[in-house]
């Protein structure tokens, strides 16, 4: 490993990269003659909706491309040396070692069977930078710069056995294990609730700047990407748009296009009468084995309405969302929909009831099975409850593919073929095939980017409206909260603290627990990160 050299020496010069990726029989443009600059200690945000060839200059930076790319032209010079150059063989010299990578979802990048502190380590130890003793000693002294709780000892756990907060801190403390001159974090904190994405952002900032790691931040979140980039890179189409400081580009964007994403969470729902409720639970109680998780929740969702759960990670959004479907029967209470009480288990629920309740999940890619194709996936539930065949079920599938804003070229790509944002879409028209008259929305709209979040709740409330659709909508997104939601539930430690009309929830003075959600929302000020640390700083000493 080379010396790590002087703040402001250029480590990262990419000139006129051009990359294709093969789809539909033929090669497309998806990165078209980039250039790109980074200095040691420089942290580069870089933004752009779904299929801007973000994750794919990313982890062309580091000389990857994945299967199905190719680098076509330009340079990638590496402190001297053009990755472009390089067999995989001679790059993988580089990764793991002067070059890292966080990913978006840490619960789909550890190994299950295998403790923290030895995955945390595997890369420096393979590489031989340090040997397992003092690899480990080097780990939790990360484990602590990260702020992980009982960082002596929190190594020995599992994957399962700490928080997604907790997991993204861990894979951080992973990709900086070998000291890298380079990290490419991508999207790491879209999947987190507020309050955590502030201590995962404190964390990866702060260790960034303690070791003058250079730093490649992808991200569809202007809040966060003004949090952590000294300057900001905004893709299209695979083209670069505009480069600026990140406040020269916060306060005035040369293009129109930057301004369009700049401007895009203005959208905000006018609430709407209280009707008469199509949901209703009454003091449900559940647990997961003898672990309780639910402790006496009330609910009320008025038909025609949408309801924003609001909590951290752990509060109960999702297990509640679960009770609901019987996924997971209640030990206590009752669930009532439309008059008649639910059974608990959704074995014993009939196909109509099943039918009329519907849930598009947070995680796209597990969601689906990833060897069926998009007219598999969303003619399946067309089938089933509908008993459509044929034609009819075709016709309707292109309808419901055109009411997300996709066509019937998608019809025969699997998932690995779509985008994040694609892949959320296609699940989205899986549960409007059952005519649903209830939508549960397990933060449907985290991984998507700002412009793409707006089109995908412009859609749901224009489809509430035209088909009466209810909604129960679980995310951690206030700008979400604002834009679909006429009532808002706040949860904590399996309990409801707060309900009512969402100008009720939102008008101050609010609760402490509510207080401190809606003082974890990222703002638009690079500032902002800053000023919070140092308010909880004062409010501890």
């Amino acid at each position: 490993m080379s010396d790590s050299g002087q703040k402001g020496d250029i480590l990262l010069d990419i000139k006129g990269l051009k990359i294709q990726g093969f789809s539909d029989e033929k090669w497309h443009d998806i990165v078209n003659g980039v250039d790109l600059t980074l200095r040691r200690g420089e942290v580069m945000g870089l933004i752009g909706e779904s299929g801007a060839g973000k994750s794919t200059l990313g982890l062309a930076a580091m000389g990857y491309t994945q299967p199905g790319c190719k680098i076509t032209a330009g340079e990638i010079i590496f402190d001297g040396v053009d990755l472009a150059k390089l067999s995989d063989a001679e790059k993988r010299k580089f990764w793991g070692n002067r070059m890292t990578y966080v990913a978006q979802s840490a619960a789909a990048s550890f190994n299950p069977a295998h403790r923290l502190i030895a995955q945390t380590t595997a890369s420096t130890i393979r590489a031989g930078l340090k040997d397992r003793s003092e690899a480990y000693s080097d780990a939790r002294i990360l484990y602590d710069a990260l702020n992980l709780p009982d960082p002596e000892h929190i190594g020995d756990r599992y994957p399962h056995q700490v928080s997604g907060g907790q997991l993204q801190r861990v894979m951080t403390a992973m990709a900086m294990s070998p000291r890298p001159n380079l990290i490419v974090f991508d999207e790491p904190t879209t999947a987190l609730d507020v309050t955590t994405q502030v201590e995962v952002l404190s964390s990866m900032r702060k260790i960034v700047e303690e070791f003058n790691t250079a730093a490649i931040y992808i991200t569809h979140d202007l809040a966060v990407v003004a949090q952590m980039s000294d300057f900001i890179k905004v893709l299209r189409y695979g083209y670069e748009v505009e480069e600026a400081p990140t406040r020269q580009m916060l306060s005035t964007p040369k293009e129109s296009y930057t301004k369009s994403l700049w401007s895009v969470r203005a959208l905000e729902k006018k609430e709407q009468e209280i009707g008469q409720s199509i949901l209703s639970l009454k003091g449900i109680d559940a647990a997961y084995g003898v672990s309780k998780v639910l402790f006496d929740v009330d609910i009320e969702v008025p038909k025609g309405s949408t309801v924003a759960v609001v909590g951290e990670s752990g509060s109960g959004k999702s297990t509640t969302a679960r009770v609901i479907t019987g996924l997971l029967p209640q030990t206590a209470g009752s669930v009532h929909f439309d008059g008649t009480e639910l059974p608990p288990a959704l074995a014993d629920r009939s196909k109509d009831q099943k039918r009329r309740i519907q849930m598009i999940y947070q995680m796209a890619d597990t969601a689906m099975n990833p060897r069926q194709t998009v007219r598999d996936i969303i003619g399946r539930p067309l089938e089933f409850y509908l008993d459509l065949r044929g034609k009819a079920k075709n016709d309707r599938i292109l309808e419901l593919l055109e009411m997300i804003e996709l066509d019937g070229r998608f019809l025969e790509r699997l998932p690995s073929e779509l985008s994040g944002g694609q892949k959320q879409r296609i699940c989205i028209a899986r549960a409007l095939a059952a005519n649903p008259d209830f939508v549960i929305c397990d933060e449907v709209t985290s991984a998507l980017d700002q412009i793409v979040q707006e089109g995908i709740l412009k859609l749901l409330l224009r489809l509430q409206k035209e088909l009466g659709l209810t909604y129960l909508f679980i995310t951690h997104d206030i700008s979400t909260v604002k834009a679909i939601s006429d009532q808002v539930v706040v949860m904590n430690e399996g309990k409801v603290v707060e309900q009512g009309q969402k100008t009720e929830v939102f008008q101050p003075p609010h609760p402490g627990y509510t207080e401190l959600l809606l003082s974890s929302v990222p703002e638009m000020d690079p500032d902002w990160l800053t000023n919070l640390n140092a308010k909880c700083a004062d409010l501890k000493g």
